[in-house]
Parts: C-alpha cells; structure tokens; sequence
C-alpha cells in the first residue's frame, strides 16, 4: 500500500494517575458537546461550527415524574416497626420537605417572590453558605448545620424506599394545545414548527406558561437564550430586561441542562453565577438565591480533601443541581451501597476459579458489588465469571453498551425488550448482572439498572476506563471507581497484538513505535483534507480489502466530527459514491446503505438501508427490523460508512481507519485517541495529517473534568455503614 509503520514515540513519561478517568463526551451525534475549564466555556452560547445539535436533550431532569424514597412504602401493621431509611433516602427526603416549606411559604404570599426578595430558612442560611465559601471567609461546616456532610435523616421517615419504576410517558399533546402554542409563538415572531416540542415540553397548559412568561420557550431542545430574549421582547416590549427574574430563572435551568449534555450533573455555585453574568444578568448571586428559594434547583456542600481533625474547620464546595439528576445520583449510591451491604450469601466457587478469570470469579463469589477494569482482551473474564455462575445454579444476565454475542443492551434490559424480565416486584430475575462498557453507563441509565437488581444478588461493572465517557450526564464508572466502595478487579490480560501493544501505550499517555510487520498498524501522511478523504476511501474500498482479505463493509472510518472538509459528512459522501452510488431516493438514502440510527443521545445502532414506504425508512440491525417514520429520518439516521469516535464506543470492526485532518488538531484528546484506535481488531490505518498534535494530545490533552456527586455519596454511605454497631 506504500504506507509506512505508525509511531512517533513520545519522550518516556510516568503513567498520570488520573489517565484512566472516563473522559468527557465531543460535540458529536447522540453525544454531548465537549466541557471545557471556567465558566465562559462550560456553557457557550452562540452556534457551534462543524456540531450537530441533537433533536433531543441527554435526559431532561425529572419534574415529578419519579416517586420520591419512600413513597412506595408498603403499609406496615400497626405497631409494626418501620425499616430504617437509607441516609441518602433521607437527604431527598428532606431536600422534599424543605421544598414543601418553600411551596407553603409562597401560597401564604399569593404571588410569585419578587425580585431582589430575601429567603429566609433554610434557603437564606445555604445561601449565606454559598457568599461565605466563595469569599474565602468561612469554609467551616458550621455554616452548613442544616446540609451536613454525611447525610441527613429525616424525621418519621416511611419505609425504605423501593425500586424507582418507569414514568408513565407524559400525553402527547392535544391538538387544541398546540394550536395555542402556536398562537403565542407567533405573537412573539417564533417559528411555528416550535409548536409541537413546545407543547409537548411544557404540558396541556403550554400556551399560559409562555404567555406569562416567555422565558419557558428555553426549555425546548435547540433554543437557545438570544432566541428566547427575541421572543420575550415581541411579547413583552420594554418590560423584557435582562434583569427579569422570570429570565434568571429559566437561564439558571438551561445553564444546569447544558452542563448535563457536557456530562456534569451539578456545577459549583460560582461556576454557575459567571455563566449568568455572561449573559447578562445583573445579581448573579441574588439570582441563584431566587432560584434556589423558588425550588426550581438544588444546593448541595460537599466536603473537599481528607477529613479535618477534631477542632479543624472541613473546607468545603457548593454545588448546585437540578433535581433529576440529583434523584437519579442519590438513588444510583443508595442502590449500591444496599447491593455492597445486603449481600449474605458467600460461595465456595474455588472450583471454578481458574485460568484468566479465577480472580474475578473468587471476587464476586464472595461480594455483591465488584468493578472489573481491563481493555478488549479482558472481556474474557467476565464471560468466565458468568459461564462459572451458570455451573452453580445462578440466574445470570450479560448487558453491553452495544449489541454484542451473548449480551442485551442495558436499553433493551431496562424496557423489558431483552433479558431475564422482572418478578413480581418489578427487579430483574437474576442473581448475577455483568454490565460490560460501564464507561458508556449515564447517571439515570445507572441508577435504573442498579435499582432493579434484587437484594442479596451479585452487580459487576466491568470496563475500560480509558474509552470516551457516557454521552449522558454523569461519571458512573468512574465515580465508583474514585470511591474504593467495593473490590476492584483489573485485568493483567493484554491486548494482543501490535495494535494492543499500541493502544495500551496511549492508555498512559505514550504513542509508541509498534513493531508491524504484518502491517497490522500503518500511518498514511496527508497534506490537506481533500487528500485525506481521497485516501480514505481507497483504503476502504481497494487497500485494505486487497492486502488482508477483509471486505469493504467490515472496514469502519472514524473521524472526530460531522463538519468540516473531511468530517463523517464529506466522508460519508465520497464513501457512497464509491461503494453504493444512487440518488437517493429514500431521503437521501438508498437500499444497501450503510447507516447510523441514532434514536437518542447516546445511543447509535449500526444498521443498513433496506426500503422504504408509507411507514418510513426500513433498517436492518444485525437481524433486527427497525422502521424509522419518515419525519425523524433526518434527525435520527446518517450514513455510516464514516462515524465519529462516541459512535464507534463500545464496538469493534475487523479493520479500522481513523482519519485526522488537519483541522481537527483541537479536537484530539488521549481518551478519544484511545477509543479511535482501539475499534480496530486486525488492522489499523491511520490517515495522519495533524503532524505532532497526535503525539501531543496523547501525552498532554487528558479527559476533560465532568462535576458529579456520586464518589461523595458512595463514600459517605460507605463510612456510614462502617460505623454502625455490628
């Protein structure tokens, strides 16, 4: 092929402790926009170059629509004693009363809280808490004494909480209301074709709501503040100033919500209040307090470092959140730390503990929550675990991030469509979940898997925490992984191969030079785009398929985004026009075309074209029929002879290659570097034209930071049950 053997090798570095933390998702389809330090970055206004905005948030935050801990308790006879609540039930328990306060405090007042109003309670104190911490004045917990660092209990708690069931979808809308909807939008100079999300978004009473406050229209997936402000403006003429309270409201959600597509489930209390200077909000902080006091978010301390001795003031950090994600993060640790404690029923299966999974099966035998790390080549052990679990008599379940043999998706598991199906109680029939790419796991995705395995059964999360993170908000894996709240088992077995050899270096932040003589990993220079497509396709369509056997279509393009002269678009393309020529005719689409179904954030289903009708755009996914209405064709199918990184996660292809243009330098991060690479099983061709930005993102460009809670809730519960009397 006349390319030569990759590897420009980095000058020797140690391993950066930190090079195994699932990263932050990029601006790709079904995945969220890449977070970036201070607040300016964190939540950009403005159109993004070269980014596809998805049709659908990554998981808008619960409102009402789950149960809160506790509220499915069963009754108890009387003089019965009621099970002791879970402390991190209790916090929700309590965030629950002191929004009820809050709600009372406002009928009293028959009307809305001004502008500029004081809190009084609670809110007043968390938020002289929030002043005193960013002044620098006070980070002693006493200014916390109603938020402490271990969670708190509330006072005649019901009964322990149970499994959070699936929301009943909300109605669609009635055509009345999105006739309404549309009225007001068109009062205020908005498109019409906002009618139906609009209506959708904010219930039967939509067309008030944006009446009265047209700063709602934010809540809709794509709108963005310019466009709400303009809206507002023709609704409410010179009223609509920046200092509105009803627009630092809704701009307080919709900061919260952007954060979540970047993968925060919180951010810290300054973080937030730079974001609404940024847009001009004039008293950023007596804004959050309006927000905080309205209920419309959640404040949270969170103690920073090890503990402080006896005497010492803990320092301490101030977060903010919307409640879903708090619901989801507090019953996620709650059902972990019951798995970790509830299990009683150790085994002997020393037996079967041989050959590369013997320390994952005497792990697990003996525990109900245990993390497996490793990359491809250790997926064998799990697989070894559950065929050890089967020889015992265990009911067992295997859950993947993508299809794969022998496994569901955790999709598929949670709606019931694959898998073991759940008992009378609504939880798994299993005695053992293996979920394998726990990496691609987001925080409510988790918390309902986890709340469905029964007590006393056996949860292992297994991945590669090198891989790109969840495209949802969150940072399970990891997070686990940073709290040390279960035994953690990492694989020895390495990747094989000059590719596994290659891919393990970047794992730690090294692009070495691999010995190929099979020309299993070449690199093939190019000078601008247009060459690096051109390459591209002669690789797919003749190279690859002539040197190694491997035929067009089990060779998968990655490239870092949609845009751009050799982005997934131009690719794509050049590839159809190559490999499937036709015009089109199905929306852009012809029968034999390769394809990308992306149904919602963070999910993408490789499949082909097959037809069209009346029904919509007919697919084939690996045996399975899937038929995509003709209205959500365009923002719900790509081709896919070229995908980005996040929708290559968690699946691997005999042949693989990774075109880096040179306008895509800024994009490159070790952890994609890592996930890119690694999707190739025989041979790899990377199509070079960042010069040193490739070696220079590996070794320098770490995972971007996401602002969770989940490491801080585990370990207190852990500590929790640490200190209770035996």
């Amino acid at each position: 092929m006349g390319e030569s053997p990759a590897g420009t090798r980095t000058a020797d570095r140690p391993a950066d402790p930190d090079a195994t933390a699932p990263g932050a998702p990029e601006a790709e389809d079904g995945a969220a926009p890449e977070a970036t330090a201070g607040a300016a970055d964190e939540v950009p206004d403005g159109p993004e170059s070269d980014r596809d905005t998805s049709q659908e948030a990554a998981a808008e935050a619960a409102d009402g629509t789950a149960p809160e801990p506790g509220a499915e308790a069963a009754a108890a006879e009387p003089g019965a004693a009621e099970p002791a609540l879970s402390e991190a039930a209790a916090e929700l328990a309590a965030q629950k009363v002191e929004r009820e306060r809050i709600a009372r405090r406002k009928a009293e007042r028959q009307g809305p809280v001004d502008a500029g109003a004081k809190l009084s309670g609670k809110a007043a104190d968390l938020l002289a808490a929030v002043r005193a911490v960013e002044s620098g004045e006070k980070p002693s917990p006493v200014y916390f004494d109603e938020a402490p660092t271990a969670p708190r209990r509330a006072p005649e708690a019901p009964a322990a909480p149970r499994p959070v069931r699936p929301a009943a979808p909300a109605p669609a809308p009635t055509a009345a209301g999105i006739d309404g909807v549309r009225a007001v939008l068109t009062r205020g100079g908005a498109p019409e074709a906002l009618a139906v999300p609009a209506a959708t978004t904010l219930g039967e009473d939509a067309a008030d709501q944006l009446a009265h406050d047209p700063w709602r229209l934010l809540a809709v997936a794509g709108v963005r503040p310019a466009q709400a402000d303009g809206f507002a403006r023709a609704l409410l003429g010179p009223d609509a100033g920046p200092g509105d309270e009803r627009r630092a409201a809704a701009l307080v959600g919709w900061l919260l919500e952007q954060a979540a597509l970047k993968g925060h489930t919180a951010l810290e209390a300054p973080t937030l209040e730079a974001a609404l200077a940024q847009y001009g909000v004039p008293d950023p902080a007596e804004s959050l307090e309006q927000a905080i006091g309205e209920g419309a978010v959640l404040v949270f301390q969170e103690p920073i470092g090890p503990p402080a001795a006896e005497g010492e003031e803990q320092p301490v950090r101030v977060l903010v959140g919307l409640e879903g994600y708090a619901l989801a993060e507090e019953s996620l640790a709650d059902g972990l730390a019951r798995l970790a404690n509830t299990f009683d029923g150790p085994a002997d299966w020393e037996k079967a503990a041989t050959g590369p999974g013997a320390e994952l099966i005497r792990a697990v035998s003996g525990h109900g929550l245990v993390t497996h790390t490793g990359g491809e080549a250790a997926r064998a052990e799990p697989l070894a675990l559950l065929a050890a679990a089967r020889d015992q008599g265990l009911r067992v379940c295997l859950a993947a991030h993508t299809p794969a043999h022998g496994a569901v998706t955790a999709r598929d598991l949670l709606s019931g469509a694959a898998g073991p199906g759940r008992d009378a109680d609504g939880q798994f029939a299993v005695d053992l979940l293996v979920v394998l790419d726990a990496p691609q796991l987001d925080v409510e995705t988790a918390a309902a898997l986890v709340e469905s395995v029964p007590d006393g059964a056996r949860l292992v999360l297994s991945g590669d925490p090198g891989v790109l993170g969840s495209a949802g908000p969150g940072r399970v894996f990891g997070d686990v992984l940073a709290a040390r709240a279960c035994p953690q088992l990492v694989s020895r077995t390495p990747d094989p191969g000059p590719i596994g050899e290659l891919v393990s270096g970047i794992g730690v932040g090294e692009l070495n030079q691999v010995d190929a003589p099979g020309k299993e990993v070449v690199i093939v220079p190019v000078r601008d785009a247009g060459e690096a497509v051109h390459r591209a396709v002669q690789l797919v369509a003749e190279s690859v398929p002539r040197a190694f056997g491997i035929p067009a279509d089990a060779v998968q393009v990655i490239t870092p985004g949609h845009g751009g002269s050799a982005g997934t678009r131009a690719l794509n393309a050049a590839l159809k026009e190559r490999l499937n020529p036709g015009p089109g005719r199905f929306g852009g689409f012809d029968p034999g075309d390769r394809v990308v179904h992306v149904p919602s954030p963070g999910r993408a289903v490789a499949a082909r074209v097959v037809s069209a009708d009346a029904q919509g755009l007919h697919l084939d996914a690996a045996g399975a029929r899937i038929v995509v209405p003709k209205e959500q064709v365009e923002s719900q199918v790509r081709h896919g002879w070229a995908v980005t990184a996040h929708q290559a996660v968690g699946a691997r292809w005999p042949a693989a290659v990774v075109v880096l243009p040179g306008d895509a330098a800024q994009a490159l991060s070790r952890d994609w570097v890592y996930t890119a690479f690694g999707r190739a099983e025989r041979h790899l061709s990377v199509v070079h034209g960042v010069d040193q930005a490739l070696p220079r993102a590996v070794a320098e460009v770490l995972p971007k930071p996401r602002t969770t809670r989940l490491t801080g809730l585990l370990r207190a519960l852990v500590a929790a049950a640490r200190d209770q009397p035996e």
